[in-house]
């Protein structure tokens, strides 16, 4: 077996690693910032104070980007960016920020939109303005990867995008910034996590230092998921999502996300079902499916501690009952039509990467399963 790792974003974690965010801009050189966030933050006082105790070197912020980023905001970012002759962004807030922020930090310097690059086979250029990723949730690993998962309202579209030059330059973790999460939140993004660590490992890219950090990120999610949800104040088990988050950005950095990932996209594009929530939906059914005759898929189930790939799907799914999630599509009424389009739209690149193949046989008996026409 040959591989390769590489990791190139630098991993600041802790509890107060925000308040060293002045002392990681210094460090760097930076002069020129902009801070790009939510109102959420703004209205919180948490970006007021980060601009304060910039010394000068936040100028501006930028607030624009929607929970699912669209690619006009990405250009509307990135035009801001040029205006005010940044030199450097901090990103602080979920997925959708850090997503946005990667993507105009390419476009800043270039000049071009990234309707450009998106959806396309034209390779976002290298140069890009350095991102400080700060999250705010325990979920999507987006400030150590190279991925961008952006929309394009226009022609119905939401698809990731990956480039080296979406890696943050650094990524500051602060699991007080979860503190503030919903249940409902907390849920979505944890079963996330979960998805990000055992399509890295079960992916057709794996490789065994990824492999040990899926491991170990879905075994936290499995011993604190259910704690943080129940408990939002319960500060060990926060701590131990954020960092079970940012492993498992790590675990599918490089193998890639697999078949849980491909279907979420048209469920979110076309029902509005949250990017985590709509990965969750099918993790325990591609479980099955991967169980049956992927032999990593049964191997990760036992060291996780479960008899079988089947008991494994159970605690999936149970986890996902208690967890207050969304078991099914049954109250959408989809029509053979829309499940023949959700079907079509779920051969993103990455169910590739599944261990098994995925048919469109296959994808008839999940969406037959979802909506209750399938035992």
């Amino acid at each position: 077996m040959n591989w390769k790792y590489s990791q190139p974003v630098s991993i600041y974690f802790g509890n107060g690693a925000l308040g060293e965010l002045s002392q990681r801009i210094a460090e760097r050189g930076y002069q020129r910032g902009v801070l790009i966030t939510t109102t959420h933050f703004l209205k919180n006082g948490t970006a007021k104070k980060l601009l304060s105790n910039s010394e000068n070197h936040l100028i501006n912020s930028f607030t624009g980007f929607s929970q699912n980023p669209d690619v006009s905001e990405v250009d509307g970012c990135a035009q801001l960016l040029r205006k005010e002759k940044a030199d450097f962004i901090v990103a602080l807030g979920g997925g959708s920020v850090m997503d946005g922020a990667k993507a105009a930090s390419a476009m800043a310097l270039t000049g071009n939109s990234i309707k450009t690059y998106y959806g396309s086979q034209i390779p976002v250029p290298e140069e890009h303005l350095p991102v400080i990723a700060v999250p705010t949730t325990a979920g999507t690993g987006s400030e150590v990867t190279s991925v961008a998962v952006l929309t394009n309202r226009e022609k119905g579209t939401k698809a990731p995008m990956s480039s080296n030059s979406f890696y943050p330059e650094c990524a500051v973790i602060d699991h007080r910034l979860t503190w503030s999460m919903s249940p409902y939140l907390t849920a979505c993004t944890g079963i996330d996590v979960l998805s990000h660590a055992i399509e890295g490992y079960w992916s057709k890219g794996h490789q065994p230092i990824c492999d040990a950090l899926a491991i170990h990120a879905a075994k936290l999610v499995f011993e604190n998921l259910r704690v943080a949800y129940k408990d939002g104040t319960n500060v060990t088990a926060r701590e131990k999502m954020s960092e079970a988050s940012v492993i498992a950005g790590l675990a599918f950095g490089l193998p890639k996300t697999t078949s849980s990932h491909a279907c979420s996209f048209p469920l979110t594009n076309l029902y509005g079902i949250p990017h985590g929530e709509a990965c969750g939906l099918t993790l325990d059914f591609f479980i099955q499916i991967n169980g049956k005759k992927d032999v990593r898929t049964q191997e990760l189930s036992k060291i996780l501690g479960f008899k079988n790939s089947e008991e494994m799907a159970m605690e999936v799914k149970n986890l996902k009952k208690e967890l207050g999630l969304r078991m099914d599509l049954k109250d959408k009424n989809l029509t053979k039509k829309e499940k023949n389009q959700l079907i079509a739209l779920s051969h993103y690149p990455n169910l590739c990467n599944n261990p098994v193949e995925i048919t469109d046989r296959v994808l008839r008996k999940l969406y037959d399963y979802l909506c209750g026409e399938w035992q």
